[in-house]
């Protein structure tokens, strides 16, 4: 009895390791992680808009589930504190600034005032930033952290999500063919 005491802790660790290792060997990429909105609507959603962005004063909730129609639309859930965001960030600008899609950003759990300190000294990608301060919007994407990107249609239709930082292959090899062919869908 004594013996399988002492042996139980090396079973449990090579069970765990197999369970953990195995999906890596295989090629699984961890951040790709399946979505339930891909081809479904976009979630509803109103968020009150970042200070110092853009949209009319006079509406606090000025970025909508709504608001994501009629245009091909990258919406990127981001926060100040997060540091994968921060290296995301360049990509972002110059996605943004291809004029491929419009790029909208959500501040995820995060201080207003931090997210516009952020965006202020890397510059600000976003047509329209929301601020998700309780995380409500980010659950109903099924977030699992950020940074997240969605593609949404012109219809509203979630079509792509990537989890993690996006990379400048990322969006050579997944986004811009995906925006390319919404495009001519349109």
């Amino acid at each position: 009895m004594r013996r399988l005491l002492y042996l139980l802790p090396a079973l449990l660790l090579a069970v765990l390791l197999f369970r953990f290792v195995t999906p890596l060997l295989r090629g699984d990429d961890p951040s790709r992680i399946a979505s339930v909105l891909i081809g479904k609507p976009v979630p509803n959603f109103a968020l009150a808009s970042l200070d110092g962005t853009p949209g009319p004063s006079s509406d606090k909730h000025i970025l909508s589930s709504a608001s994501l129609r009629g245009q091909i639309t990258l919406v990127n859930f981001f926060a100040s504190w997060c540091t994968p965001c921060r290296a995301e960030h360049p990509t972002l600008m110059r996605v943004a600034a291809s004029k491929k899609a419009v790029v909208i950003g959500i501040a995820y759990k995060d201080d207003p005032m931090a997210s516009a300190k952020f965006l202020a000294e890397l510059g600000n990608p976003f047509a329209q930033v929301g601020v998700d301060r309780a995380g409500a919007t980010g659950i109903e994407f099924g977030l699992t952290g950020v940074p997240e990107t969605f593609v949404i249609d012109a219809k509203g239709i979630v079509r792509f999500r990537h989890v993690g930082p996006l990379l400048e292959r990322d969006v050579a090899d997944k986004i811009l063919p995906l925006l390319a062919k919404l495009k001519n869908e349109q």
